[in-house]
């Protein structure tokens, strides 16, 4: 079965025969009274009473194409579940304590909010999910019932963040049109305005344009950074804690929340699981000479903490610790305006490792970055763990300032 795509569905005529998306299964677009415009419809069969039932899920174009696919998914899952959609939309539309059938745009919010987080992995994006709309969106058009808002008013949402905090918007306007959509299979409107909002906001620049890379330090500079600032008679956690993030080229938030558990010194490996990657995937991080001494002065504190990196009160520092310890001593990076930031030193380690002669592969995977291509992705089985251990060696030899990270060395041995 084909692709439903915009061609087709725009060019949908009456009266003529459903067009089946060929995505999600029983998702169909059912042609209305003119041309180009439909009603999405997904027909099941009840999980409970085992009879076809079809639930409509908003009109073509009001509703695109991602959407109605969005929200089918949704209402599979539930199916797979055992629960039936369309009795769990009588029931959450029953839940709304109001003195009207029709929600405020809060509690249309809320119960999108609770209807989405079981199907999201992070707790984290949950909290952030509700907090941008408590944030930016509710204060200002919570109380207004969800059928009397229009393009206008999501306008006024975002207008006073679409420029100096396009990203922020960007995905303020996402989780707006969410719950609009949910409002919408849940009949309590007929078209999402959100997606037309920004037709009244002034244009962005694109996101190629508006991409700011975290200032990074020279990866010359490492080595001086290094013994002048984080080596010394008064070294701190923090700096011990920087210094390991530097060696392993981590996350700040994986070096922050590493538990000694996760530490195999049989094999000198981090091993840290996909909760805790922004990947989703686990990834092993092999240990230099300097990274195990780093653990071992760990080890001689005694704390009674699982965090390898706690706090004096034994909670896991702040994303600032680090930073703070940067501006502080206003270390500098290649931007002659700007200090180096944490993040940065991945930058550093990547520009180390091409200018070494590393492939993009090995280097990326030491990263742990994902692979986009999908078909790609699919014959790498191996994180190369074994050919990294070389490489991180190595990177913790020129941190260290020794002279035996020679660049020929490196070279001939990647032939």
């Amino acid at each position: 079965m084909s692709k439903l795509t915009e061609l087709k569905a725009k060019t949908i005529e009456p009266g003529k025969a459903p067009l089946a998306d060929g995505t999600i299964t029983g998702l169909r677009l059912i042609s209305g009274t003119r041309k180009g415009r439909g009603k999405w419809v997904l027909r099941y069969i009840s999980p409970t009473s085992k009879k076809r039932r079809d639930m409509g899920l908003g009109t073509y174009p009001e509703t695109s194409i991602q959407r109605a696919r969005q929200i089918a998914m949704a209402a599979r899952s539930d199916i797979q579940s055992g629960i039936d959609p369309i009795d769990k939309r009588s029931e959450l539309k029953k839940a709304i304590v109001t003195n009207s059938q029709i929600p405020t745009f809060h509690d249309a919010t809320i119960l999108t909010h609770q209807s989405l987080k079981p199907g999201w992995s992070s707790s984290r994006h949950s909290e952030n999910w509700i907090n941008s709309m408590h944030a930016y969106v509710l204060p200002v058009i919570g109380n207004i019932k969800v059928d009397e808002l229009r393009a206008s008013n999501f306008a006024e949402v975002l207008s006073p963040i679409w420029i100096s905090k396009t990203d922020t918007a960007t995905r303020v306007k996402q989780r707006c049109s969410s719950v609009m959509d949910w409002c919408i299979a849940h009949d309590y409107v007929e078209a999402n305005p959100v997606d037309v909002a920004s037709k009244l906001l002034p244009k962005i620049r694109s996101s190629s344009d508006r991409v700011v890379h975290h200032p990074s330090m020279r990866w010359q500079d490492l080595p001086v950074f290094i013994k002048e600032h984080l080596h010394g008679s008064k070294t701190t956690k923090n700096m011990l804690m920087l210094e390991f993030l530097i060696l392993t080229a981590s996350r700040s938030s994986e070096v922050r929340l590493m538990t000694w558990d996760e530490f195999d010194p049989t094999t000198a490996t981090w091993l840290i699981s996909k909760e805790r990657m922004k990947s989703n995937k686990p990834h092993r991080v092999p240990l230099c000479k300097r990274a195990l001494e780093i653990l071992d002065i760990r080890k001689l504190s005694k704390e009674a903490s699982s965090l390898v990196f706690p706090s004096n009160k034994l909670r896991p520092f702040s994303d600032a610790a680090m930073s703070k310890l940067l501006r502080d001593k206003n270390i500098p990076s290649s931007d002659p305006v700007k200090t180096a930031t944490v993040h940065g030193f991945r930058s550093t380690f990547r520009d180390w490792a091409s200018e070494h002669g590393y492939s993009r592969d090995l280097a990326e995977r030491a990263l742990a970055h994902s692979i986009n291509n999908k078909v790609e992705a699919a014959y790498h089985r191996t994180d190369l763990l074994e050919q990294r251990r070389g490489m991180m060696e190595r990177w913790g030899n020129h941190a260290a300032g020794s002279r035996t990270d020679s660049l020929n060395v490196i070279l001939m041995e990647n032939r």
